[in-house]
């Protein structure tokens, strides 16, 4: 983010890491993001638009699943395709609906907590001892690594504020602050959050197949529970959705207005919206969407494993990218003239690069996440070679 931030503030342009990629790793490597980062999006549509249906289905037992997919996917489409006010304007209440939710979460949880308010199973204050019952890595470091290909595609989003300053009137002022209230979000609502669970739940209650929040809100006697929990979900996976059209729709006017993909993507319609680059993207959503329901072990898999290999691959050409912008950039200029700097460059980005290498050596680690590199690599490399073969350049 931090390395995203310094590139956008001097080249806000759609497209973002793709294009910075292009100019100061490879051409190769700028056409390889893009489709690696468009993939990812597409099967996040996907799954969401079935998640979505399937929220409902606790609501209405008797309606199928792909009825309240269908749906939700028009209303996605709709909000994209009208203006793209409209898309932020709906993306701040979906998101404001989730950060409340979680402020609350986290606000009872703590008083819960320190014994402030009543929390079934407990007789005095829990404190942290859940937390601290079995040490920092109960399953080893190597756990931890193998787990970090799912942990960074949950944080995938983030770098939208780079593809955003495109389209931003004052890039300059509202990327920085964009990024730096992003990131004390993310510590104080993920990390938060998890130490509230943690701490509340021991850990043969933390399972995947009840809903954590829900338990925790049931334990405090919230009433309605789980129905105020499929509600904020349910925003959460229309404000993903929102934001995922936008910003693969986007990637795809930018190869198209790169010369790497047909001109006739390049159009925007009166209201400023790609309508062509929107649409082949809903195209991808949907067919991942089919692929979801009648290919899940074939097809699905191999596109799944993709994306969670995708989001390390885009994030790991960011901070490469300004290494070597910063580098272009001194030989003309001096360091003063960037309105936004990369502190501690070039160690942070070397950092950086390194945990994200280190992520992607991990999925080794775990079967289950093994098809990540199955897959994932070989469609980078097939990317570059087609790229190669149409324009004779890496």
């Amino acid at each position: 983010m931090l390395s995203l931030g310094e590139l956008a503030v001097v080249m806000p342009v759609t497209g973002s890491f793709h294009t910075y990629a292009t100019k100061f790793i490879s051409s190769g490597t700028g056409f390889t993001v893009a489709w690696l980062y468009w993939i990812c999006w597409t099967v996040a549509l996907g799954s969401e638009f079935l998640g979505a249906g399937m929220l409902m289905g606790r609501w209405f037992p008797t309606v199928p699943d792909w009825v309240f997919a269908a749906i939700f996917a028009s209303l996605i489409f709709i909000l994209n395709a009208l203006s793209v006010r409209l898309f932020a304007e709906a993306e701040f209440y979906f998101s404001s609906i989730k950060v409340l939710a979680i402020i609350v979460f986290i606000g009872l949880g703590l008083l819960a907590i320190f014994g402030l308010i009543p929390y079934a199973g407990s007789s005095q204050a829990p404190l942290f001892s859940n937390l601290t019952a079995h040490g920092a890595f109960p399953h080893g470091i190597v756990a931890l690594v193998s787990v970090m290909l799912a942990v960074n595609y949950a944080f995938s989003g983030t770098e939208l504020i780079g593809i955003a300053a495109g389209e931003t009137d004052n890039p300059k002022e509202a990327v920085p602050q964009a990024i730096k209230t992003t990131i004390g979000r993310l510590v104080i609502f993920f990390v938060l959050t998890i130490i509230v669970l943690a701490s509340l739940l021991p850990v043969k209650e933390a399972g995947v197949t009840d809903a954590p929040f829900v338990l925790v809100f049931d334990r405090m006697g919230i009433p309605f529970a789980a129905d105020l929990m499929n509600f904020v979900i349910l925003t959460a996976i229309l404000s993903a959705g929102n934001s995922g059209l936008y910003a693969s729709s986007r990637m795809l006017w930018s190869l198209a207005n790169e010369g790497m993909l047909n001109k006739r993507v390049v159009k925007i319609n009166e209201h400023g919206v790609p309508m062509r680059a929107l649409l082949l993207s809903m195209v991808g959503a949907l067919l991942s969407l089919f692929a979801s329901v009648f290919a899940a072990d074939t097809v699905f898999l191999a596109l799944v494993s993709i994306a969670g290999f995708a989001v390390v691959a885009v994030w790991l050409s960011i901070p490469i990218a300004q290494i070597r912008f910063r580098r272009e950039w001194l030989k003309d200029h001096s360091l003063e003239e960037l309105s936004y700097r990369t502190p501690f460059t070039p160690v942070l980005p070397y950092i950086t690069i390194t945990l994200l290498v280190i992520s992607i050596i991990g999925i080794a680690w775990d079967s289950s996440q093994r098809a990540g590199l199955y897959f994932g690599i070989p469609f980078t490399v097939l990317c570059y070679i087609y790229h190669y073969v149409k324009y004779r350049k890496w």
